[in-house]
């Protein structure tokens, strides 16, 4: 399959139903076909070949889901592009990838312009495309189901970033398994709050096209932007990064608007269980913790709850929707020793995720090594997340195999102690990570931005965690920030953090 095939059959099952809603206008799913095909004539007219890479420079519109759908149709593949990135790192991205041309939106006109000079094509406005007149009919050009979709950076938290390939199989399969496990359908109203240009959001372009549900946008991240479109809107179904929740249920509003979500998802970075709850209250809907990876298309696991556990007590059901979740839908799921072997399902034992299927990439884009380096001898993908995994097949993650702190001869897991400090109440955001120490190897070092109006001392955090939790895993070092650095798709970077000038 090839991921034009979910708006094309969309477009014909049900031309009329609207497909995009942005500033009080609807859009067809006959009328965003029309225009997708419009925006991949003026590829084709620009020299774009099946095959080309074509970088895409957006933020969350109609606009942007039309280029998704626009460069499939060419035959070409997208190139998705951090808005957040300098100049520099946007060029290296493009050069890296080969990319012919640059197709970007009004907001990016003047950096569109400044990386033009170095591609073959040039740059290319998509309001441009969508206003063109095509004299005849675009036949779309359809790369085969095995062949390269799309291209993502990484975003360079563990060295040079890296360009992930999605095949149109990898995509197409991960939105089918979504529609299902998910329960999306044509009621359903989708917002694009995340960014667009990462997988916390992209895959929701093609799952809810498939389902011929309804996009709508926020371009700019707000907290009192996004309840403002959540209610206005009637969105019924999104996923946010914890940090965007946090910030948002932390509004003093929040809880006062009325809103139709029936399911709110978070993924993107572990999610402390206070703020959990203080989901549930503020947005009276079900939640779903995901997890996933650019590398995996991306989810790899689901909070939802099977069949027994649905009948427990709510508050033990809370215990397992916090928790990272059990295999999505077709993904082959094990967590491993570091000779290979599964670790008991006990929740208790420590292993690293690796995992096998068919919405797994098949590797890095022009990177044999790297491709080689994440894969194991039997096929599975390395994830480098440590995690646990109990006798349901649930797994929580409780770190990064790269961020774990050995301190003083022991093993600190950042997300424990981060839990901990997010159950504070002057604390809205935290990120625990470990710095060189001459006597312990590691000292445990917390970076905290305090809530509005709140005040906390660096030692009163510091009791607050050693009366909670063993005293060694208590934070040596306490930064105060005004607010934590953090990759473009809003994941707080430790890496970043280590590198701050500190005492």
């Amino acid at each position: 399959m090839n991921v034009f095939d979910f708006l094309a059959q969309a477009a014909a099952a049900a031309p009329t139903a609207p497909a995009l809603h942005h500033h009080g206008r609807d859009t067809t799913y006959a009328e965003a076909l029309a225009l997708a095909l419009r925006c991949a004539a003026s590829l084709r007219a620009a020299g774009v070949a099946p095959g080309d890479r074509v970088g895409c420079l957006m933020h969350n519109h109609p606009e942007h889901w039309l280029a998704y759908q626009a460069i499939a149709a060419a035959g070409a593949i997208l190139v998705s592009l951090n808005t957040r990135l300098a100049a520099a790192e946007q060029l290296m991205v493009l050069r890296h990838s080969g990319s012919v041309l640059l197709l970007h939106d009004a907001d990016h006109q003047a950096r569109a312009a400044e990386l033009a000079p170095a591609l073959p094509r040039g740059a290319l406005a998509v309001a441009s495309t969508l206003a063109a007149t095509a004299p005849t009919p675009f036949a779309p050009t359809l790369a085969e189901a095995h062949t390269p979709a799309q291209l993502y950076y990484t975003s360079g938290t563990t060295g040079a970033p890296k360009g992930v390939v999605l095949t149109h199989d990898n995509v197409a399969t991960h939105a089918c398994t979504a529609v299902r496990e998910l329960a999306i359908t044509a009621a359903d109203r989708w917002a694009h709050i995340a960014p667009m240009f990462h997988l916390a959001d992209a895959w929701a372009t093609f799952a809810v096209t498939h389902a011929r549900g309804r996009h709508v946008f926020l371009p700019h991240f707000t907290a009192p932007g996004a309840l403002d479109l959540l209610a206005a809107e009637r969105v019924t179904i999104t996923n946010l990064v914890p940090t965007m929740l946090n910030l948002m249920v932390a509004e003093p509003s929040a809880r006062t608007r009325q809103y139709s979500l029936r399911v709110m998802l978070s993924g993107g970075a572990p999610i402390a269980p206070d703020v959990v709850r203080a989901i549930l209250a503020t947005f009276r809907c079900d939640y779903v913790q995901t997890y996933g990876m650019t590398e995996t298309s991306p989810y790899l696991t689901l909070s939802l709850l099977k069949p027994e556990l649905q009948r427990l007590p709510f508050e033990q059901q809370l215990l397992w929707k916090c928790k990272t979740g059990r295999a999505f839908d077709g993904v082959q799921l094990e967590v491993v020793d570091d000779a290979g072997r599964p670790v008991p399902p006990d929740g208790r034992t420590v292993g690293e995720i690796r995992v096998k299927g068919r919405t797994v990439t098949p590797g890095y884009w022009q990177n044999p090594e790297a491709t080689a380096a994440a894969f194991d001898g039997e096929g599975f993908l390395r994830t480098g997340d440590l995690a646990t995994i109990d006798a349901h097949g649930y797994v929580d993650i409780v770190d990064r195999k790269k961020d774990v702190i050995k301190t003083g001869g022991e093993a600190v897991y950042s997300v424990e102690v981060e839990h901990v400090l997010y159950s504070h109440p002057a604390v809205l955001e935290c990120a625990v990570f470990g710095r060189p120490d001459p006597l312990w190897g590691e000292r445990v070092v917390a970076a905290v931005v305090l809530r509005p109006g709140a005040a906390a001392t660096a030692a009163e955090l510091v009791a607050f965690v050693r009366e909670r939790i063993a005293h060694y895993k208590a934070p040596k070092q306490v930064q105060f920030l005004p607010a934590l650095p953090r990759t473009g798709s809003g994941k707080i970077t430790k890496k970043a953090l280590r590198e701050l000038p500190h005492e």
